[in-house]
């Protein structure tokens, strides 16, 4: 099969053939009809993620058919169309066993603790549990980006920050994650605050239900900007991006006993970035971490991309092939797109 392919991190990643996969037995092999381009693929290549072995196939948003089926799979036959979150449950641990397969003890991750979706062919292990069905009203390029970014989104937004109509929602950072965040808290009735150094991001944000927005480097103080707009600060506030700058000022917009929810990753020298722990203290704030989204809470999304309440299609920015794919991921962190890249050119 093609695929994109890097021997060593920070190396030359190129579109080429390797080896197809096989099904484990309880595993299936899914050929990728769309995969996303996402930040955190980027991480994998800087070598940031350490569950990553050389040499590797990045890619961890994806939909499509399911091809093979190993022996012990009871719930999926091939021509399936399918879809999974990036972090998969084993299904046995105690974290599985309370429903919460996104910070499961053995988990599987597609694109780090295993080769991934920027390829032909994809296994996926311990299918029962982790695929999600995708109906037919619903295109596999916007399956792919609910994967991470938008699934994630709503779990951060939805089931961390509890995130209430007529509540006030900032979100840090308007990549696929924040756009994403925007787009749910919109349809979840909420007043949101989009907070970017890009104009044009900044007006994407505005089209799709930001309420204000705030350019960071045109603002003094982005916080105390933020807690002005929303009339004593947010109840809920994303940082989607993860920077010593965004985690702050997320933490320092929020009003009294509000959540912080904490999406974007850090580089290794920031991951212990400094927050206001005196706000912390005395507005009781909370300070939340987000990793992905189990499969069955897409029994909650679905309906709301099937009836139009979100509308996950328009944060797809550019379609591209594997070559191109290939040299956008090294560029990631230049951030000079707006919406989501998503791989369909697998050939």
């Amino acid at each position: 099969m093609r695929a994109i392919y890097y021997e060593e991190f920070k190396g030359p990643a190129s579109a080429r053939i390797v080896p197809d996969p096989s099904p484990a037995p309880d595993g299936v092999v899914i050929r990728v009809m769309a995969s996303g381009l996402c930040l955190s693929d980027w991480h994998g290549w800087m070598g940031h993620d350490a569950d990553i072995t050389l040499p590797h196939v990045p890619g961890h948003e994806l939909a499509g058919v399911i091809e093979a089926v190993g022996g012990k799979v009871e719930r999926w036959k091939p021509g399936d169309r399918v879809t999974l979150p990036f972090v998969c449950g084993c299904g046995d641990c105690p974290q599985c066993a309370s429903g919460n397969h996104q910070v499961c003890d053995r988990q599987f991750q597609p694109g780090f603790t295993h080769w991934g979706s920027f390829a032909e062919f994809v296994a996926i292990q311990h299918a029962d549990i982790n695929l999600v069905r995708v109906p037919e009203p619903v295109g596999f390029q916007t399956a792919a980006i609910l994967g991470c970014r938008f699934a994630t989104s709503y779990r951060a937004v939805a089931d961390q920050g509890k995130l209430c109509r007529g509540q006030w929602l900032a979100v840090y950072g308007c990549g696929g994650v924040g756009l994403s965040a925007i787009m749910i808290g919109q349809a979840l009735g909420a007043h949101v605050i989009a907070i970017d150094i890009n104009d044009e991001k900044l007006d994407f944000a505005r089209s799709i239900g930001a309420e204000a927005c705030i350019n960071a480097v045109n603002s003094a103080a982005v916080a105390a900007e933020a807690r002005e707009l929303s009339g004593g600060g947010v109840h809920v506030s994303i940082d989607a991006l993860g920077s010593p700058e965004t985690l702050f000022n997320s933490v320092a917009s929020l009003r009294k006993r509000g959540k912080h929810v904490q999406v974007g990753l850090l580089s290794p020298e920031q991951r212990n970035a400094k927050v206001p722990t005196d706000l912390i203290v005395a507005n009781e704030l909370e300070i939340l971490g987000s990793h992905g989204i189990q499969a069955h809470r897409y029994a909650q999304l679905m309906p709301l991309i099937l009836d139009g309440s979100v509308q996950p299609d328009k944060l797809i920015g550019r379609t591209v092939n594997l070559e191109q794919a290939a040299i956008d991921l090294v560029r990631m962190d230049r951030f000079e797109e707006t919406g989501v890249t998503v791989i369909t050119d697998f050939g």
